[in-house]
């Protein structure tokens, strides 16, 4: 295969990862779970039947034999992050549920996997393959868990700090260390025939490799660990020993004639789990793997997956009583045992649906299956589908079974019924946060007023398994100059920070629960046009109740001169409100504008906001000019040394969302001063 050929192939596997993981994303799902369905799109079962013609160029013979090296590194160092994750701490403390959930869920669908191997082995497979390695394969195969899937799916739901989330979490990882123990003991009889890996050289082999890896080269590890301590960061020389032990670790297990991702994962479980340690190697490797090699592994199986290998009403019978006994052992096991251990019916059932999550996993798993001979193509395509069947239906089952809404009202807590003025900030950027802080504090009046500064991580971002260190990470970074300048300044505030399946909503829920007042949001500008209220913003006022207010700051000087347009619409009058709020510091100066057509037909303030001066208020001077373009007039005006104009969202001042176009942007782009674009929530009276 020529170079062109490969890195034809390169594009087309990354591109067509990188889209369908998205669009799979954007209907709910892992997007880890698009990337398999790539894969499978790729290989004969889609491309290869609809155009031939081009699938043989792509993916000419022997591309498997090609691909393969790049696809078994990504699954090798893939595993090693597996094990780098799987931190004791998930295991401890979980209480009585998690031990005797994961139990369940590993003996109820091995049990039934192993009655099914009664039934497939006579129609599937033939004397060539041994009834105890089929068996307990399919036994295996049943009881795994895609656990950093998994780990993702709570994290985007914001699950981990419940105990639904808990428990999950510990089983799975109960699960994947049990069922990879198992298949271990699957590869090691599969291979006692061949000369090269007898039975007792593997067990005895196995065993001492273990104790080397614990005893031995878990200290050094800590050396290493200490080492980066020292030196403040992960040098190029230690990650390149890590690395070297990955390959080490992987050649031996592969040599004693279980497999080389064994020994990765291995030696990912025994490596130092100190935060910045972990941190650093997955920073250096994680986007790699994932992003990059991953994607292979996806095509590979896909080019060794074949739908037409699944024909007839017996066998497509088959596959439907292999998914039906992998939903019903797995799902089944795990709610029934967490309903015993106290567990509500809804918890339980959460618990079970997302302990049936297979994923990349049960991939990793059949694949080895395939590469032993234990398992032939056709039920090789037959687990795949029950892989991808299992992982697509987690979504939809857990938002039926334990929906949205009650897992924000267990995360957010109640409304909060509070008389202070109370303010959320949603920060993107680092660098946003100081001056929208600046502006909140000068909206309200100390002691009367609560801060939430919030911070959303966007779903498929992360795949951290620590929702604790995520969250602190994410703090640190984008809220970081934030709470920075808050101490500074002694402001009060409260942070929150967590991963968001839809920004918008997240938003707008937070806002519900703490009983906000006003949304305070930062303008970020687009690539391709400065339009103010689009995207998340659009999302935020059309469905907040609260009001929402859109800072754009061209300076940041302190705001002395305030302009209000005044159209005498609803939103107007909540910009003169909030400039009353401004001016309430020293020295701030507010003009109304009042922008009327030629024929006079813009309606005067009726709250005659020229006269409104309580004693000691400060002063309010009336300005009004005629015009038929608002925007022209606010800009011009504007052009006369404002520090900051606040004007109402409405479609007259070319605020109002909508498409592309030079009117809909021309206030962001020609106003000299500061904007702050408000849109008040209407309250039902």
């Amino acid at each position: 295969m020529s170079l062109l050929t490969l890195l034809l192939q390169i594009a087309v596997v990354l591109g067509c990862a990188r889209i369908v993981g998205i669009l799979f994303r954007r209907i709910q799902q892992p997007q880890v779970m698009g990337e398999m369905v790539a894969g499978i799109l790729l290989g004969p079962s889609l491309l290869g039947w609809l155009v031939p013609g081009v699938s043989a160029t792509i993916f000419p013979p022997g591309s498997i034999a090609q691909l393969g090296p790049l696809s078994q590194t990504g699954v090798i160092l893939f595993m090693f992050l597996v094990g780098l994750e799987l931190n004791p701490k998930l295991l401890r403390n979980r209480g009585h549920a998690a031990v005797v959930t994961s139990h369940a869920s590993i003996i109820a669908p091995f049990l039934l996997g192993s009655l099914l191997a009664l039934y497939l082995y006579p129609r599937i497979s033939d004397s060539s393959v041994r009834f105890l390695s089929f068996g307990l394969f399919m036994g295996a195969g049943m009881s795994v868990t895609a656990f950093p899937v998994l780990a993702r799916i709570l994290h985007e739901r914001n699950l981990q700090r419940t105990k639904v989330g808990a428990v999950a979490l510990a089983c799975a990882a109960v699960d994947d260390l049990t069922a990879w123990c198992i298949l271990a003991g699957v590869v090691a009889v599969a291979r006692a025939d061949k000369v090269e890996h007898p039975l007792p050289v593997t067990i005895f082999g196995s065993a001492a490799f273990i104790l080397l890896m614990l005893y031995v080269v878990r200290p050094l590890l800590r050396r290493l660990e200490a080492y980066y301590h020292t030196r403040g960061r992960l040098t190029q020389d230690a990650l390149g020993l890590v690395l070297l032990g990955v390959v080490a670790s992987s050649y031996a297990t592969e040599s004693l004639g279980i497999h080389a991702l064994f020994g990765a994962f291995l030696l990912g479980a025994i490596m130092p789990k100190d935060s910045g340690f972990v941190d650093e190697i997955l920073g250096k490797l994680q986007d790699l793997v994932v992003v990059f090699l991953l994607p292979f592994f996806f095509a590979v199986t896909g080019l060794r997956t074949s739908i037409g290998l699944v024909h007839g009403a017996e066998m497509w019978l088959d596959v439907a009583a292999i998914v039906a006994v992998a939903v019903t052992g797995k799902w089944g096991g795990s709610t029934v045992a967490a309903r015993l251990t106290g567990l509500g019916w809804r918890e339980a059932g959460a618990v079970g649906v997302l302990m049936n999550t297979r994923g990349l996993m049960e991939l990793v798993f059949i694949t080895i299956g395939l590469e032993i001979g234990v398992i032939s193509p056709a039920l090789f395509t037959m687990m795949v589908l029950m892989a991808l069947v299992t992982t697509f239906m987690t979504s939809p089952l857990l938002e039926w079974i334990y929906p949205t809404r009650l897992i924000r009202q267990e995360t957010f807590g109640v409304v909060e019924e509070e008389k202070e003025y109370g303010v959320l900030i949603p920060v993107a950027l680092p660098s946003a946060g100081p001056e929208l802080l600046r502006l909140a504090d000068a909206l309200t009046s100390a002691g009367r007023r609560r801060i939430y500064v919030l911070h959303l991580i966007r779903a498929g971002e992360q795949s951290r398994i620590d929702p604790d260190r995520l969250a602190l990470q994410a703090e640190s970074e984008t809220l970081g100059p934030l709470l920075a300048a808050a101490a500074e300044h002694e402001i009060a505030v409260r942070p929150l920070s967590f991963v968001s399946r839809d920004i918008g909503e997240d938003i707008v829920e937070v806002a519900r629960a703490k009983a906000i007042d006003l949304i305070l949001m930062g303008w970020h500008k687009p690539v391709l046009r400065q339009s103010i209220l689009t995207g998340t913003v659009s999302d935020v006022m059309a469905n907040a109740r609260a009001d929402v207010a859109v800072y754009l700051p061209r300076h940041f000087r302190a705001w002395r001169r305030v302009l209000v347009p005044y159209l005498g619409e609803e939103h107007d009058l909540l910009a003169f409100e909030l400039a009353q709020r401004l001016a309430a510091h020293e020295g701030v100066e507010i003009t109304v504008l009042q922008v009327k057509d030629r024929a006079g037909q813009r309606p005067v303030s009726p709250l005659s906001l020229a006269t409104r001066e309580d004693a000691g208020a400060p002063r309010i001077a009336l300005c009004s000019i005629t015009g038929r373009d608002p925007i022209g007039v606010v800009i011009s005006e504007a052009q006369r040394d404002y520090d900051l104009v606040i004007l109402g969202a409405s479609e007259s001042f070319g605020l109002e969302p909508g498409p592309f176009g030079a009117r809909h942007e021309r206030m962001a782009r020609e106003c000299p001063a500061s904007l702050l674009v408000v849109r008040r929530f209407e309250r039902a009276d």
